[in-house]
């Protein structure tokens, strides 16, 4: 009799699995989908300027980049980003039998997108030439087709002609500069004459210490860009760095504010844990992202205790430019106590940010005052 009772159930059961199988036949598993948002990068604004996130030098399938152009766009939203050129090469472009187009497609195809995702994108090329002179980005330009010429210098003069802003790209790149990182005649002309108007003092996983020397003696723009092909979660470690950026202090968030600040030199390079760039303004973002006090108390073994903390993404590596001061790092957005032995505070410390360069052989001087507050 228990036989007889089973098989029924059996039945039943196997009869209702028939009716879910053919009535629930799409089922969704969202915890397999990306949930796409914006990176916060946490750094100042300077007392008169907003800081613009910028990458301005990088590659689409319309050169010899991997990605089509929206897909720059996407990625600096996600990555925190503010505004972008995308810089395809005017004589580089093995892709041109697949895709067609022209100069100006990775711009037109972008632009939407941009818009879309608020994000602020300069019309530009790049000029890619044997050494010298080299590689060069126009930004800011009307026409790539027309910069698309024979002669280098034509190239640059037509650039410029168009009202673009002309940077020399990656000069200590080994594959045009194997053992060294000069200037050639042609590049003193140019900067003389200002046609080039910035220099990359890094590029993708480079940097080049001599160049920011020259941007400073010759009050040309600082650069750092990601120059990226690929597409840049393959290439960068995201989860410890941010991509290569170049920081832009401007009087307004637009392109004309980022105009205006190029031409007046006001920008920054930002690579890694390192910033490079003219002393008022690395000056000004570590005055805004350090504030300094000392405790009421001593501590258990009667030491003063100083607390830094950093409200920033930057990185600061503390090293004293003399006397009994530690050496320590503040990593971002984080706290350190600094313990000094002795019974009476100086009124300050002088340090050296080691990781922070205003030329070549120079780190940012910073003072951190021991009065209590």
């Amino acid at each position: 009799m228990k036989n007889y009772l089973i098989i029924p159930a059996v039945l039943i059961i196997s009869g209702l699995n028939l009716t879910a199988q053919n009535s629930v036949n799409n089922i969704a598993l969202p915890e397999l989908q990306k949930n796409h948002s914006r990176t916060i990068i946490n750094v100042p604004d300077l007392e008169d300027y907003f800081t613009m996130k910028c990458d301005l030098h990088m590659h689409t399938i319309f050169s010899d980049g991997v990605v089509w152009p929206t897909i720059r766009v996407r990625e600096a939203w996600e990555e925190g980003l503010d505004a972008i050129a995308i810089t395809d090469h005017t004589e580089n472009n093995p892709s041109k039998q697949d895709v067609g187009g022209d100069d100006n497609s990775s711009y037109n195809i972008a632009f939407d997108a941009a818009k879309d995702y608020n994000i602020l994108l300069i019309k530009g090329t790049e000029i890619t030439r044997e050494m010298p002179p080299g590689h060069f980005n126009a930004l800011f330009i009307k026409d790539a087709n027309r910069i698309d010429v024979t002669e280098a210098v034509d190239a640059l003069m037509e650039a410029h002609n168009q009202g673009g802003f002309i940077i020399w790209n990656h000069p200590g790149w080994k594959a045009q500069q194997p053992d060294t990182c000069i200037r050639f005649d042609i590049h003193n002309k140019l900067i003389s004459e200002r046609v080039i108007n910035g220099i990359e003092v890094f590029n993708e996983a480079e940097w080049y210490p001599i160049a920011l020397n020259w941007c400073i003696e010759d009050n040309l723009a600082v650069f750092g860009n990601s120059d990226i092909h690929d597409v840049n979660g393959h290439y960068y470690p995201l989860s410890i760095f941010h991509r290569p950026m170049t920081l832009i202090f401007t009087k307004e968030k637009s392109l004309d504010g980022i105009r205006e600040a190029l031409d007046d030199r006001r920008s920054v390079a930002w690579f890694s844990k390192y910033l490079t760039g003219p002393e008022p303004l690395l000056s000004g973002l570590y005055n805004k992202s350090v504030s300094v006090r000392v405790l009421n108390e001593k501590d258990s073994m009667g030491r003063s205790v100083i607390e830094v903390k950093n409200n920033s993404d930057f990185h600061f590596e503390f090293e004293p430019v003399s006397g009994k001061a530690p050496e320590f790092i503040v990593r971002p957005n984080s706290v350190v106590l600094i313990r000094i032995n002795d019974t009476t505070l100086p009124d300050e410390f002088q340090y050296h940010i080691k990781n922070w360069f205003t030329d070549m052989n120079k780190n940012l001087k910073v003072v951190i005052k021991c009065k209590k507050s």
